[in-house]
């Protein structure tokens, strides 16, 4: 045995302020955790146990009876499927609407390039609300017999997919463009040189290195689309055309509500957006953190 291993290692001093750290950290994740487990919290008693005990008091019954009855009560099946249709065409059309510009703006060199870049991305800064009224107004005067069950823009699938498209395309262009900025300009000189079209190089030798940064901005889309209420609320006007967000409204009665009820179905209706999380958090995260590391 050497003298080396024989040797006890020397532990690191703990010091104040890595404790303090530690101890802050700990508490910030205690506060953001602490909303969400009271809601399981909450959702796993039965409403005439709180109403007679209290919310802050020791449970005597836990179950899953307030997820079944919140599942079967707001017919989730149908606005899940209603929720599908708007959030998977919004996000792919995105994505592919945004990468188109984002590509004509990062590998050509004109003058106006930066400026519309700009317009695209000044879409995002413009407040929902202001826009409200005359886009209210546009999707009950565009007629569409024969391609919406409503006949018009408005109170269809399609009026929210293209509102969604709209508002979120700046950003996605944004991103892409400076991250396409940063492919050497090598690769699409080779492709030019072997003859391959604008088309080809968008499809075949842009748009696969931007995997990371398609899959983590489709990450985002995601969530924003599925997580949003008040397109839905303005724009769709018959109850069963709505998405998921406003199937929660179902489970809220005229003169009474079950908040231990409305609680489960919360939870219930979070689980598509971390199912998608966790299958693109590699791409995610390395689409967030790429590029970090050069220089």
């Amino acid at each position: 045995m050497s003298t080396l291993s024989a040797l006890p290692k020397q532990r690191n001093p703990i010091r104040p302020a890595r404790v303090l750290l530690h101890v802050f950290l700990a508490g910030t994740a205690l506060a953001w955790l602490a909303p969400l487990l009271w809601a399981i919290f909450s959702a796993m008693r039965p409403y005439s146990e709180t109403s007679n005990r209290g919310y802050v008091s020791w449970p005597h019954t836990l179950n899953f009876d307030n997820f079944k009855n919140a599942f079967e009560q707001s017919d989730m099946t149908h606005y899940f499927m209603n929720t599908l249709v708007i959030a998977v065409p919004a996000v792919l059309l995105t994505l592919f609407l945004s990468s188109m510009v984002a590509f004509y703006v990062a590998r050509f060199d004109f003058r106006v390039n930066l400026f519309l870049l700009l317009v695209f991305t000044a879409g995002n800064l413009l407040p929902q609300q202001v826009i409200i009224t005359p886009l209210y107004r546009m999707y009950l005067l565009t007629n569409l017999p024969g391609i919406t069950a409503s006949g018009k823009l408005y109170d269809s699938a399609l009026g929210l997919v293209l509102i969604h498209v709209a508002f979120q395309s700046g950003f996605c262009a944004f991103v892409l463009s400076n991250y396409m900025r940063s492919l050497p300009h090598e690769l699409t000189e080779a492709a030019l040189v072997d003859g391959a079209s604008v088309w080809r190089l968008y499809w075949q030798v842009t748009l696969p290195l931007c995997r990371p940064a398609m899959a983590a901005l489709a990450t985002l889309l995601s969530i924003w689309i599925y997580n949003d209420f008040f397109w839905a609320l303005v724009l769709i006007s018959t109850g069963e055309n709505m998405p998921i967000t406003s199937a929660l409204n179902n489970l809220s009665g005229q003169y009474f509500t079950d908040p231990n009820l409305v609680a489960a179905g919360s939870l219930l209706t979070a689980i598509p957006t971390l199912l998608v999380y966790f299958a693109l958090q590699k791409q995610f995260v390395s689409g967030l953190t790429l590029g970090s590391a050069k220089g």
